[in-house]
């Protein structure tokens, strides 16, 4: 009875799915996507942008932690006195309120950001791939640019200014059809290094203790040393009580224990569970491990995550662009930077996700790809505009289309979740830095695929690929991995020019010659 009543209702359901899909399919929506056109339906489209929005939603409090890193436009007015010129990288609950002020702000501007661009991707390039804020511009804006709490060569309103000019330039390059020549004059073997040493780069941010899960620490010979501790002295960061005995570390070790799981059952939105596990934990009050402690700034966090639900304005970072310091040689070197790394990241996964869902052609080109470019470099300039860093395609997008995504129908569902999102920042900007960490860990490893397709057999590719890689982390900037691997290829690629050009000098020298024995054969002929 009770397989007979299963099997009725499994009936039930899919013919009332099969209606569904008939009637979206029939509709004005089903015929702008193209769904029959593209041999897909409503419920399939659903099911992708759910998958897609689980394996990406992470973004929203990752990237909302990393730009937040940037200090925003907290500064040392904000201070707690005595404050003093190095109270914004030290403990200070006056700042440290401000920052998370600047959190929230930040938490809201992502879901803009995702939720505009994701919109306009669906809509205009009719392309299932979801757009949000990128790892690796969001690390060089915070860390390169305005630096560690502002101690950068620039402030975050210049930064953003950097962001917004960057952006339009891309709209150009992208309405004029040079991006896509531009990407093509990249060495290859320093493109895909470029995406390795991002990942190392990030996996190194998600290993600290400000960011991540604190096993990485400062040491006065060694630099860096194996840390996790328990408590920390605040003026030296060195371990006070002995190493490897934090507990948020060890709790953030079972977070990515969980997401390493989920990934090799190639469970959907296995980063998720993890940071999901870890943050819960991390709620309850009064443990070794709580994000709430019994402090100010913890009542502060509980009282304003008590809300669960609730609309968060943008307080600080919106209109915080700014133009005033822009003349300055350290800006045109930024920004020629940034566009530089959004050629390689936004280009290249842009490419790859098409490839991905059989959308390119054999020119090489795909439907939507001219729209696509400008919604990329568009939402960009609305992001710099709102207070957050650089946009680009999304690489969790390939979980939407192995779903069967085929239209943009799947984009504009990602961007509804997103917009749901903006009504939950006490929640989402709750979850604390070692929940996030092991996340940022994983990114790194998923990026790091790539080096498998470098010619690590040829040294003219070997040696630049190499020096991008381990620059961007070693140096904590991925402006020196770009500029030194790129530098580098140059240089060894001058013995292949000079060469050339003695080679072509000396048949010159050659045909000169017999051109004048010739014609000195031709008047002794004369003569005789």
């Amino acid at each position: 009875m009770g397989t007979g009543f299963c099997t009725k209702l499994g009936k039930t359901w899919a013919k009332a799915e099969k209606g569904l899909n008939d009637a979206v399919s029939r509709s004005f929506v089903g015929k702008y996507f193209k769904l029959q056109a593209r041999k897909t339906c409503f419920t399939k489209e659903l099911r992708a942008a759910t998958a897609t929005f689980l394996t990406m939603a992470y973004i929203l409090t990752v990237n909302a932690t990393i730009v937040a890193d940037s200090g925003g436009t907290c500064s040392l007015s904000d201070c707690t006195p005595p404050g003093g010129p190095d109270c914004v990288v030290k403990p200070n609950s006056g700042y440290e309120t401000c920052l998370a002020r600047i959190r929230n702000d930040l938490v809201v501007v992502t879901a803009l950001s995702a939720m505009i661009g994701s919109f306009f991707m669906g809509v205009l390039a009719n392309l299932p791939l979801a757009v949000a804020p990128a790892m690796g511009p969001n690390a060089y804006f915070t860390y390169d640019l305005v630096g560690f709490h502002g101690t950068g060569s620039m402030t975050y309103g210049t930064g953003l200014a950097v962001l917004c000019v960057e952006g339009l330039a891309f709209i150009f390059l992208s309405a004029s059809g040079l991006r896509a020549k531009v990407a093509r004059l990249i060495p290859q073997s320093v493109r895909l290094a470029f995406a390795a040493g991002i990942g190392l780069f990030i996996a190194f941010v998600g290993l600290q203790a400000h960011q991540g899960v604190g096993l990485v620490g400062p040491d006065p010979s060694t630099l860096v040393t194996a840390a996790a501790c328990a408590h920390t002295d605040p003026v030296t960061g060195a371990c006070v009580d002995g190493k490897m005995r934090s507990p948020t570390f060890w709790l953030g070790m079972v977070g990515l224990v969980i997401t390493c799981y989920g990934l090799m059952k190639e469970v959907k939105g296995s980063m998720i569970y993890g940071i999901l596990f870890v943050t819960l934990i991390s709620w309850i009050r009064g443990t070794a491990v709580t994000y709430f402690p019994y402090t100010k700034v913890g009542d502060t966090k509980f009282n304003y995550f008590k809300k669960v639900v609730d609309f968060h304005r943008i307080e600080s970072t919106a209109g915080a662009i700014s133009f005033t310091n822009f003349n300055r040689s350290e800006v045109w070197v930024a920004l020629m930077t940034l566009l530089y790394v959004d050629v390689l990241a936004t280009t290249g996964i842009l490419y790859t996700m098409a490839e991905l869902g059989g959308f390119v052609d054999d020119k090489g080109s795909f439907e939507g790809e001219y729209m696509a470019y400008l919604v990329d470099a568009g939402t960009t300039v609305v992001a710099s505009t709102l207070g957050g860093s650089p946009v680009a395609t999304y690489v969790e997008s390939s979980a939407g289309l192995r779903e069967g995504g085929r239209t943009g129908l799947t984009a504009v569902i990602v961007s509804f979740y997103f917009m749901l999102s903006l009504f939950f920042t006490p929640l989402l900007t709750s979850v604390p830095p070692w929940a996030i960490g092991p996340s940022l860990v994983m990114v790194g490893v998923l990026m790091m695929k790539v080096v498998k397709d470098i010619e690590w057999g040829n040294v003219k590719d070997a040696v630049p690929a190499f020096a991008t890689m381990v620059l961007m982390p070693l140096t904590y900037s991925i402006a020196n991995g770009i500029i030194g691997g790129a530098g580098i290829y140059i240089v060894l690629s001058l013995y292949d020019y000079v060469v050339w050009v003695v080679r072509r000098a000396a048949k010159m020298r050659r045909e000169k010659n017999q051109v004048s024995a010739a014609g000195g054969g031709g008047q002794d002929v004369e003569m005789t």
